[in-house]
C-alpha cells in the first residue's frame, strides 16, 4: 500500500481541526515549525517518522489511521466464525453450570466481564437478544484484534437483524466487504 500525500495531508488538517488546534498550537506541541505542518497538510511531505507516534496521540488516533487517510490497514491474523464466538459464550456458561455458579473461579471470571462491560453477562443467557448483543461484542472484539470473519457468515447467524448490522458496518470499516 501506497501512501498519498494529498490524503494523508487532508487527513491531518482534518484531525487537527477537529481538535481546534492551529497548526501553529500542533507545531508547537511537535517542537517544529508549523511551516512544516503547512507542507503536510498541502501534500508536499509526510510527517518524519520520529514524530508520527507524538501526531497521533496529539490528534488522538493512529500512525496508521494518519497514513492511510482514514482507511483501517489490517493485515488480518487468522479467521473466525459466529458460530465459533456463540460455542464459547455457551462454553462460558456451560462452566458455569459444571463448576456452579458460586465457585470462585467462575465468580471471578463473571465480576471481571461485568466490571469491564458494565453489564451482566449472566443475563445474556437467560435472552436471546442480550446474548446476541455479546456474541455482537465478541465478534467485534476479534476483528479489533486483527480476525477475519465473512460477512455471509455474520448475515446468516444472527438473527436480529440489529446486531447483524452492527456487526456488518463495524467490519466495513475495517476493510471487510
Amino acid at each position: 500500500m501506497s501512501v498519498d500525500l494529498i490524503k494523508t495531508g487532508e487527513t491531518v488538517a482534518h484531525l487537527r481541526k477537529q481538535k481546534n488546534l492551529t497548526q501553529l498550537q500542533l507545531a508547537e506541541r511537535l517542537n517544529i515549525s508549523f511551516q512544516a505542518i503547512s507542507k503536510w497538510e498541502r501534500g508536499e511531505s509526510l510527517p518524519d517518522t520520529a514524530l508520527l507516534v507524538d501526531l497521533a496521540d496529539i490528534l488522538e488516533t493512529s500512525v496508521d489511521y494518519i497514513l492511510t487517510a482514514g482507511k483501517k490497514a489490517v493485515a488480518f491474523s487468522g479467521k473466525i466464525t459466529v458460530e465459533e464466538m456463540r460455542r464459547g459464550l455457551l462454553a462460558f456458561k456451560e462452566f458455569g453450570d459444571l463448576t456452579g455458579k458460586e465457585n470462585v473461579l467462575y465468580r471471578c471470571a463473571v465480576d471481571g466481564i461485568n466490571s469491564g462491560m458494565n453489564t451482566d453477562i449472566e443475563k445474556c443467557f437467560e435472552d436471546d437478544y442480550v446474548f446476541e448483543a455479546f456474541l455482537a461484542e465478541a465478534v467485534i472484539q476479534n476483528i479489533k484484534a486483527g480476525k477475519y470473519v465473512d460477512l455471509t457468515d455474520v448475515k446468516k447467524n444472527f438473527s436480529h437483524p440489529h446486531f447483524c448490522s452492527v456487526v456488518t458496518d463495524f467490519a466495513s470499516k475495517y476493510g471487510i466487504k
